[in-house]
């Protein structure tokens, strides 16, 4: 089992900053890929980032590729989104997933592990 907190949401104006943070616990997160999702009100889950077990592939979706930055810091078990020129459409809760896999996935179904999600809200 593999137990994922998410931390660093929060209220940013448009044009702002944050940086995400997702601490794992029970397993060594060295063999999962990982990933962000999110999900605004209303709409359904969607996915933002993700990387593989070592790093060396990363994938984003269009929207937020030159804003965003996932990384991972497999040694501290945690994996980090650092968004910056944040957009009022950014809105929603982010979720970080973890598959048990050494290539990352697009699709939340792929994922076998969540966390509780954290809020991000920017206001224009």
């Amino acid at each position: 089992q593999v137990q994922l907190v998410e931390s660093g949401g929060g209220l940013v104006q448009a044009g702002g900053s944050l940086r995400l943070s997702c601490a794992a616990s029970g397993r060594t997160l060295s063999r999962y890929a990982m990933a962000w999702f999110r999900q605004a009100p209303g709409k359904e889950r969607e996915f933002v980032a993700a990387i593989s077990w070592s790093g060396g592939r990363i994938y984003y979706v269009d929207s937020v590729k030159g804003r965003f930055t996932i990384s991972r810091d497999n040694a501290k078990n945690t994996v980090f989104l650092q968004m910056n020129s944040l957009k009022p459409e950014d809105t929603a809760v982010y979720y970080c997933g973890a598959r048990a896999s050494v290539v990352a996935g697009l699709d939340s179904s792929e994922y076998d592990y969540w966390g509780q999600g954290t809020k991000v809200t920017v206001s224009s």
